[in-house]
């Protein structure tokens, strides 16, 4: 993770401290969706984000919902991953809202309208350019038939030069992409952010985040050597110094990581 005094709105634990101003957050939400809202809800502000395929550690993303139940899931992406990453993503972060609802007993019809939207700092789609690609489902069959199953993705990209966006989203976009910051709604932004980079208990949470997040990688990483020492030890009949030999285990710590993998086994 950065430094604290690295980070810009491009780092997903700022923005979404930032969005935490319920009017900023509002301001933002109406000019991006074209939609009014009389009032913004944070049912819970932070989730988690898998470290791996199989473990689940700290999310950082925005989840809000209107007055009118509509859910809106933002997270910033800095980070180009190749292939279909981002779309799996979002069908997770679908099952995930979709879920959330029907926890709570209600009925599939009472599933509400959702967004997911990722502010990209690259394109998304590789050569297209575009500065938002908006998806929704639609039969193939016939392009004007909606599903209508009220879900919708949205990719905003900071590198973007083709299409229209509301002035003040596609200022956003430029001050994400570290350019200054113009129009009023970023300039708003802009000053919030200023103002929480000089909070202490936000910069104390921040690296406790970060402490945790490391903590997390160090206990993945321990993971992955205890299940390659367990292979070693089944398929090839290695000892245990033989293995912790491999591993760069030292001398003074074999006895804990013994104990715990004799755990695992049991």
């Amino acid at each position: 993770m950065k430094a604290w005094e690295e980070l810009t709105i491009a780092d997903n634990f700022l923005f979404q401290k930032v969005m935490q101003n319920p009017q900023l957050c509002k301001r933002f939400i109406e000019k991006l969706l074209h939609i009014k809202i009389k009032k913004i809800i944070y049912p819970h502000s932070e989730k988690t984000i898998e470290m791996s395929p199989t473990q689940k550690g700290i999310r950082l993303d925005l989840y809000v919902e209107t007055d009118d139940g509509v859910i809106i899931d933002i997270e910033m992406q800095t980070t180009d991953k190749s292939g279909d990453f981002l779309p799996k993503r979002t069908r997770y972060y679908q099952a995930m809202i979709d879920l959330n609802i029907l926890e709570k007993r209600k009925d599939y019809i009472e599933l509400k309208k959702s967004y997911i939207i990722f502010i990209c700092t690259f394109d998304p789609f590789s050569d297209y350019n575009r500065k938002i690609y908006t998806f929704s489902n639609c039969c193939h069959e016939q392009d004007e038939l909606q599903l209508g199953d009220d879900t919708i993705k949205i990719f905003l990209n900071t590198k973007g030069i083709v299409g229209e966006l509301d002035s003040d989203i596609d200022k956003f976009l430029s001050y994400v992409d570290g350019k200054a910051a113009e129009g009023k709604l970023t300039q708003d932004i802009a000053a919030e952010v200023n103002r929480i980079k000089q909070h202490k208990e936000t910069r104390l949470e921040y690296m406790t985040l970060e402490m945790e997040i490391k903590e997390q990688r160090r206990d993945a990483y321990n993971e992955a050597v205890m299940d390659n020492i367990c292979s070693l030890m089944t398929k090839k009949g290695w000892s245990y110094d033989e293995a912790f030999d491999i591993f760069d285990i030292l001398p003074k710590d074999r006895v804990k990581w013994k104990k715990q993998i004799e755990k695992r086994k049991l």
